[in-house]
């Protein structure tokens, strides 16, 4: 019984080491923001935690809270219009450092 019982329990640990974290694997979520107003895009954020905000050709990497921006990455201010034209200026995007660390050989 104790051989099978060390056995069982290696394999339990093994297999909860090895599941991923929804944390760590969700993808951002992918956001048009002619789509969707300044608040409504305020709260995708705040209750989605990953979010990529596409304006136009590019777009901006948001994380809530802040302080969970990737190491490589400021945080600053965004801007870009909504779905009813109106200038939206949201704080905390994600965006690359050149001047981080992290980025530099």
């Amino acid at each position: 019984m104790g051989a099978a019982s060390r056995t069982i329990n290696a394999a339990i640990l093994t297999t909860v080491l090895l599941m991923p974290s929804t944390a760590f694997s969700a993808a951002a979520l992918n956001v048009d923001a002619r789509s969707y107003t300044c608040s409504q895009i305020s709260q995708i954020i705040r209750q989605n935690k990953k979010v990529f905000v596409r304006s136009g050709f590019g777009g901006s990497s948001f994380r809530y809270p802040p302080a969970k921006c990737g190491l490589g990455y400021a945080r600053t201010t965004a801007s870009f219009r909504d779905a009813t034209g109106k200038q939206c200026v949201l704080d905390n995007a994600c965006t690359y450092d050149s001047g981080s660390f992290y980025n530099n050989p």
